[in-house]
């Protein structure tokens, strides 16, 4: 007998989650964009002198904590657009929030582009900020409720991959547009990609589970359909849903029983703090969220160059690029994991591997060693992949139920953000004072959420729903 269709491929669906993933490919991109060019804009190469179109100077003359400050407004914008962004979602729907953050995403790159002074490019950055941390919240949990069950590992993964694409897009554009005023189509680059993503939105349909919990299911029925394809037989996947009460699931399925009739109302980030059946929920996913950061790969994502080039000065700027490159096949080759082995050891593998990435970085930059350095940051990054890049993503759906996962979405994303702001601002400090001795901090960091992660952190492999979830991780 022919397995179920519910688990196949559909062009809707993979152009649905290819769409909402340009969101935080821009996310990536955004992070990586000022790396290459940083010395062509702040004037500290030479320039031709003048002005290019629209009486623009070629370089825009900043201090380094000028630079500081235009860098740290995406994260600014960031933080407040992943804080929002949760409630926006819950009561509009998925598809209203990414399209209102593709509007910041368009408006930030085209500011930074026409930037001729610092608040300009600042203003820019931080627009761009508030878009990608929508994103970064809606997206994930979009992905999710249009993915089969069965393979909600899989689709998952593209936020992460997309996030990694994005970076190595900046970093390849930055490569060899760092020259004269190139710059600004770097910066401009983002902006095309988000107008795409805008136009594509306008085909992509709403998740059939939020129209269920919000008095549609008539019209969710349809678009699962679509998604799962003509034939597919997706009565089971419907017995899931939380209907908004007795006839319209009747309207549904006929005189079948046994569906969750209950409409929860939209939690709001104060709710899911204050209710007790929120707490493990939102301490897992925030968690998760924060180690994403916190166990170190923006060190080597962001500051490669530098740390390559203590022993390849010549090379660091290609080695970028290329561990960039490594870094988004590492994770597509990785999307299956989570669906074959689980979440939980997916997690586990990825912190364990990062943590013995940083002990080998110490002991190769310390003895000069360039293959294990080069070794040492091909673990570092192949680690992020496996686990720690992709599933925080995926958890926020499967931990949480519809009607409080936008909540706890945008306190775990606030989380990532703040912990992405900490390593990008203070790791070159501590770098500069401790030197390499640095990489002990991501060691210790990195056992200590290991031990979070074992102890904290059910396994949602297979689940139906978050009660499922949370029934079985209890102790007998």
């Amino acid at each position: 007998m022919a397995s179920p269709e519910p688990q196949g491929f559909t062009l809707l669906l993979i152009y649905s989650v290819y769409v909402v993933t340009l969101g935080p490919l821009l996310f990536g991109y955004h992070l990586g964009e000022l790396n290459a060019p940083q010395k062509v804009i702040t004037c500290q190469v030479d320039q031709i002198p003048g002005y290019v179109a629209l009486g623009l100077p070629h370089c825009i003359r900043m201090n380094a904590f000028q630079w500081g400050m235009v860098q740290s407004m995406f994260t600014v914008g960031g933080l407040f657009g992943a804080i929002m962004s949760g409630a926006v979602a819950t009561r509009f729907g998925r598809l209203f929030a990414l399209k209102w953050a593709s509007f910041f995403l368009v408006g930030g790159p085209i500011a930074e582009a026409l930037a001729g002074k610092i608040w300009v490019m600042a203003l820019g950055r931080a627009l761009s900020g508030l878009g990608a941390g929508t994103a970064t919240v809606v997206s994930p949990i979009y992905i999710s409720e249009v993915s089969p069950p069965t393979r909600r590992g899989f689709f998952g993964a593209f936020t992460q991959v997309q996030i990694n694409f994005g970076i190595a897009v900046a970093q390849l554009l930055g490569f060899f547009l760092s020259k004269s005023n190139k710059w600004r189509w770097v910066l401009a680059a983002g902006g095309f990609i988000a107008g795409l993503m805008f136009f594509g939105l306008m085909l992509t349909p709403e998740t059939p589970k939020w129209l269920a919990a919000n008095n549609r299911p008539r019209m969710a029925r349809g678009i699962l359909q679509r998604l799962r394809g003509k034939t597919a037989d997706i009565r089971e996947e419907i017995e899931d849903w939380e209907m908004s009460g007795e006839a319209e699931e009747e309207s549904l399925l006929g005189a079948s029983r046994g569906f969750r009739q209950r409409k929860e109302p939209g939690r709001s980030i104060i709710d899911v703090v204050r209710r007790r059946r929120y707490r493990r929920p939102l301490v897992a996913v925030t968690g998760t969220m924060m180690a994403q950061q916190l166990c170190g790969i923006n060190s080597v994502v962001m500051y490669s160059v530098a740390i390559i080039g203590k022993i390849m000065p010549k090379h660091a700027g290609l080695v970028t690029v290329i561990v960039s490159g490594a870094n988004v096949l590492v994770t597509l080759l990785a999307a299956p994991l989570p669906d074959k082995i689980g979440r939980k050891p997916c997690l586990l593998i990825s912190i364990v591997g990062m943590g013995l990435a940083s002990g080998m970085l110490y002991a190769g930059l310390a003895r000069d060693i360039q293959a294990l350095t080069i070794v040492a940051v091909a673990l570092f990054v192949a680690s992020f992949g496996i686990g720690l890049g992709p599933i925080p993503f995926i958890l926020s759906s499967e931990l949480v139920g519809p009607e409080a996962v936008g909540a706890v979405s945008s306190w775990a994303l606030a989380g990532n953000w703040l912990s992405t702001f900490l390593v990008a601002m203070f790791f070159p400090i501590l770098n500069k004072v401790l030197e390499n001795n640095v990489w002990w901090i991501f060691v210790g960091v990195s056992g200590v959420w290991a031990i979070f992660v074992a102890v904290f952190v059910p396994e949602s492999k297979g689940k139906a729903n978050a009660d499922e979830v949370w029934r079985r991780s209890r102790p007998s």
